[in-house]
């Protein structure tokens, strides 16, 4: 019996053979390297430096468009004089009480269209008459009603906030399943409990979208309110220092300004959101 199960025809063997191929194959260096995203990100941004250094070195006008090391050298400079890290610490600071603030009031504009359909109505129609009027055409009013100083970036930088994240996370809390709505309220969660323990871990991939989004546009809106009237109490942040030397044609001064810039901008978008990404929603499993 034995013999006769052994020569069945649906029965196949598998013969394995000492020159078998290999299934796993360790990378090389350069492939491992190339999987690393500020790798590929670091590449990028060398070859944008060599094409900026090369069109420089093309045009021959430093007045016009300085090379990328006549700007590094700037910037190494007003580094060291402490120019640049005192205007941008003037920046920063304005910058973080206007996005806190923004924040706030996005949260609970959405908090009060999740919980109620006026709330809802309130916040489609604010979003509606604001969002698309642009932070700049407040500046004229913002000096009126503050003055020329910091309150007056404050508000404005409040209104490019504000729209933005609220809009992404109202975006996010629609989203959530009905089915998960349901286990909250059976745990009897309700109101802020029913916000805080399901609505915003399930929505949290578009509140931080909503997040980066209004961090950029605060970002922008505070330079540009900083080149119209950026001076407080006789110091100016990085916008005013970008005006300045433009005012005195140290061309070289403005790009390490806009260097500082993009710097900061790429700091706060790979470095600190990418380590919230993280920790959160590529935890979590919601985000490859």
């Amino acid at each position: 019996m034995t013999d006769l199960l052994s020569f069945r025809p649906e029965i196949i063997r598998e013969v394995h053979s000492g020159n078998a191929p290999v299934v796993a194959k360790s990378l090389g260096i350069a492939e491992r390297l190339y999987r690393l995203g500020f790798v590929r990100k670091g590449l990028i941004l060398a070859v944008l430096a060599l094409v900026w250094e090369a069109y420089g070195r093309w045009l021959g006008n430093p007045l016009l468009f300085p090379t990328f090391g006549e700007t590094v050298q700037a910037f190494a400079a007003n580094i060291a004089n402490g120019i640049i890290p005192e205007r941008m610490l003037v920046s920063l600071q304005t910058l973080v009480i206007g996005y806190a603030i923004g924040i706030g009031l996005a949260a609970l504009l959405t908090t009060l269209a999740i919980g109620s359909r006026i709330g809802a109505d309130l916040l489609e129609t604010l979003t509606s008459m604001f969002n698309p009027l642009p932070a700049i055409a407040l500046l004229p009013l913002a000096l009126i009603w503050f003055g020329l100083g910091t309150g007056s970036i404050i508000f404005v930088l409040v209104h490019s906030v504000l729209w933005a994240i609220a809009l992404n996370t109202h975006a996010g809390f629609r989203s959530v399943s009905n089915t998960l709505r349901m286990v909250g309220l059976n745990y009897g969660l309700r109101n802020l409990r029913l916000v805080r323990l399901i609505l915003i871990p399930a929505a949290f991939p578009a509140i931080l979208t909503g997040l980066k989004v209004g961090w950029a546009f605060a970002w922008r809106t505070l330079i540009a309110a900083e080149l119209v009237f950026g001076v407080s109490s006789g110091s100016g942040g990085l916008g005013w220092f970008i005006y300045e030397n433009r005012n005195q044609l140290e061309t070289a001064n403005v790009f390490a300004g806009l260097f500082t810039v993009i710097l900061i901008g790429l700091f706060v978008e790979n470095v600190i959101f990418a380590a919230i990404e993280r920790r959160t929603i590529r935890r979590w499993g919601m985000q490859h």
